[in-house]
């Protein structure tokens, strides 16, 4: 049986799959999800699948839970969709926290970036180009192109077996075992992209690319890049590379066509750059090393590269628990750049790991009233306000979170300690459930639907509520055990 822990990982677009052992395992047919347009398979039923895809992923990969590179992934993902063959598609971008320099796209427009990918980049255009690539294998349909078959699978099945398809390229022993497992059950699939989907990925996601006002030629200098350091990997190369063969006629190609376009410079945003000192901070365990990098830069660059190093310098600080080094950095970097949100937040974020907590509200506060549309304000906001016992605040400022925001698993959580604290058991036991769904964890939302429905007081709509969902995720969980 496929249990949600063995088939967990996402699905990349992919030319052949980089499975270990492969070979082993006889050829694999995937089954029919409608025709090469994918006009059999409804929004509805694509959008649910894409759901299911990002549920399998958290229960096994390490997706980044920090809400101010999640906002900067979402927002270079935006901008380049709105330029995209198809700007009414709706994406949803976000970061692996893996080293492992990959990209992957999935059914719904789910695009995940590992943070090895983002460090490994050198401008925003070249982390911008494999984001525009991923884009175009979505808006050119090629997933529905590679997928040929004779019979059509539930939802939850479906998107259980494609991910298991791609579980190799970063768990290789649970791609072996999902796969055998497939086999075991009779069901049969196979999926082969075409160098032709990778060529046409280029050629559409570099249009984008300039449409969105970042540098065409960052795509052939990416791809050069990654073809020469791949020859320092030997047999392990990066997952992106077994994924997206890079050749040298791929280069030459676009080089080529990036050359079309008119040469002018491509600024790197500064919230590219305190991104990836925050990545770098998060990703890598060895703080020594890190404060050293950061240190090395405080005296070299433009005046916004030692701005960045001091926040990096702020960051370990405050990962060590030096509160008075991070709030004396921060401090001075918020008063001379008071419209750069990243350093208002991280003197906040200071003052409530210091538990100064009236001083944490008092700012938080301050930088909403400043930035009002800012998402990660409002989630560390609401974070600060439970910590401070104000739950009904907490709820207030919950609820102006946008739709994008409310998908995470993040808003359920919170909603959960919101109800909790403010002695609805139901009511927290119901979101508690959400929240584990959305991590892919079903039996444990069962249990809270359960303890949720055998709770005091319920209203018959809430009692309702909980009987669908229960029934909901039953059904889950029967597909998930099938």
């Amino acid at each position: 049986m496929l249990k949600p822990a063995a088939i967990a990982l996402a699905l990349s677009l992919v030319i052949h799959p980089a499975l270990p052992q492969a070979d082993e395992l006889d050829k694999l047919n995937l089954p029919e999800m409608g025709d090469s347009s994918g006009s059999l398979l409804t929004i509805a039923e694509e959008k649910e699948l894409g759901e299911e895809f990002f549920r399998y992923l958290h229960a096994e990969m390490n997706i980044n839970k920090d809400a101010e590179i999640q906002e900067y992934i979402q927002t270079i993902g935006s901008r380049l969709t709105q330029h995209s063959d198809n700007p009414a598609y709706r994406f949803h971008f976000f970061v692996v926290m893996e080293n492992d320099i990959n990209a992957f796209a999935g059914l719904g427009g789910y695009i995940g970036v590992n943070s090895g990918l983002i460090l490994m980049t050198e401008a925003e255009s070249e982390l911008a180009s494999v984001m525009a690539h991923e884009i175009a294998h979505v808006t050119q349909r090629h997933l529905y192109r590679g997928v040929e078959a004779q019979q059509r699978l539930s939802i939850p099945t479906l998107a259980a077996t494609l991910a298991a398809i791609a579980i190799g390229t970063q768990a290789p022993q649970l791609g072996q075992a999902a796969l055998a497992a497939i086999q075991a059950g009779n069901v049969q699939f196979q999926i082969d992209f075409t160098r032709a989907h990778e060529e046409e990925a280029d050629r559409v996601g570099m249009q984008t690319l300039a449409s969105s006002e970042y540098d065409p030629r960052s795509m052939p200098i990416f791809f050069e890049k990654l073809q020469q350091s791949s020859r320092y990997y030997g047999r392990d190369i990066p997952e992106f590379l077994r994924t997206h063969p890079v050749t040298a006629s791929r280069i030459s190609d676009t080089r080529g066509r990036s050359e079309t376009y008119p040469y002018k410079q491509y600024p790197d945003s500064l919230a590219y750059q305190l991104t990836k000192a925050k990545l770098r901070v998060l990703t890598d365990t060895n703080t020594t090393e890190v404060q050293k990098y950061f240190q090395a830069k405080l005296t070299l660059g433009t005046t916004e590269q030692r701005t960045v190093a001091q926040y990096g310098m702020g960051l370990v600080a405050l990962t060590l628990q030096k509160f008075q080094d991070a709030e004396s950095i921060f401090q001075s970097l918020a008063q001379t750049y008071p419209n750069q949100v990243q350093y208002g937040t991280a003197l906040a974020r200071t003052a409530l790991e210091a538990r100064r907590f009236d001083v944490a509200l008092d700012r938080y506060k301050k930088l909403i009233e400043k930035f009002p549309n800012k998402e990660a304000i409002k989630l560390e906001y609401a974070e600060s306000l439970l910590k401070t016992g104000d739950n009904k605040q907490a709820q207030k400022i919950l609820a102006t979170l946008n739709a994008d925001t409310q998908r995470l698993p993040v808003y359920t959580q919170l909603l959960a300690q919101v109800y909790g604290n403010l002695h609805q058991p139901a009511q927290s036991h119901r979101y508690l459930a959400e929240y584990y769904y959305a991590t892919g964890q079903t039996r444990e939302a069962i249990l809270q639907i359960r303890l949720a429905k055998n709770s005091r007081g319920l209203t018959p709509q809430l009692e309702a509520i909980l009987d669908e969902r229960l029934k909901f995720f039953l059904n889950r969980e029967k597909d998930e055990t099938r």
